[in-house]
């Protein structure tokens, strides 16, 4: 009887110790996969694409005053990233909003707006004089780039005209808007950002 019980005793230590070594196991696999996904989600504002939070694609391009402009050279910034064409009639209706904005509100909010013309889209022999007209007619003072190749346009997937893309002063994307934009609306979506 005496063995019998010694038995069943060492039966429950061995039991006993492989149900804590069992226990330990996964609460060390639980905490591998939570730094793991802690890891992931660090990442992801790292990584360059159209997905809100992500750093948005980067590109050079020459500006109608013949200066280079550089998207990422703006961190720091709010940015309203505006995709537009000088034929496109919501993107005349949008850019009287636009100017107005980056005069009464543009500095006081950290924000820039960058106005990247579709230059190659452009349905005159002399692209870059009816954008100039463009420009001149709406009296625009921010910096207008000219996308004079296909590049930046399948780069953000732009389909639509005007597309506007709120980037935070961390350069990810915020939001995506497709249309025509006013005063009011750009005000709110730039207070949104961070």
């Amino acid at each position: 009887m005496k063995k019998k019980a010694i038995g069943l005793g060492v039966v429950m230590v061995l039991v006993v110790i492989m149900l804590g070594s069992y226990i330990k196991n996964q609460l060390e696999a639980s905490e591998a996969i939570s730094e793991q996904a802690v890891s992931y989600e660090m990442n992801l504002d790292q990584v360059e694409g159209l997905e809100k939070g992500q750093i948005a694609p980067n590109f050079t391009l020459q500006t109608l005053t013949g200066e280079t402009f550089t998207l990422s050279e703006l961190k720091g910034k709010k940015v309203v990233l505006n995709f537009w064409a000088s034929w496109c009639p919501p993107c005349k209706k949008e850019m009287p909003h636009l100017q107005k904005y980056h005069d009464k509100y543009a500095q006081d909010d950290n924000a820039v707006i960058v106005g990247v013309n579709m230059t190659h889209r452009e349905r005159s022999m002399d692209q870059i004089k009816t954008v100039q007209q463009f420009v001149d007619s709406f009296d625009l003072t921010f910096p207008i780039p000219l996308m004079e190749e296909e590049g930046v346009d399948k780069l953000y997937n732009i389909i639509t005209i005007p597309s506007t893309f709120m980037i935070d002063t961390k350069g990810r994307i915020q939001r995506q808007i497709i249309g025509p934009l006013d005063q009011e609306a750009l005000r709110d979506h730039v207070k949104e950002l961070d």
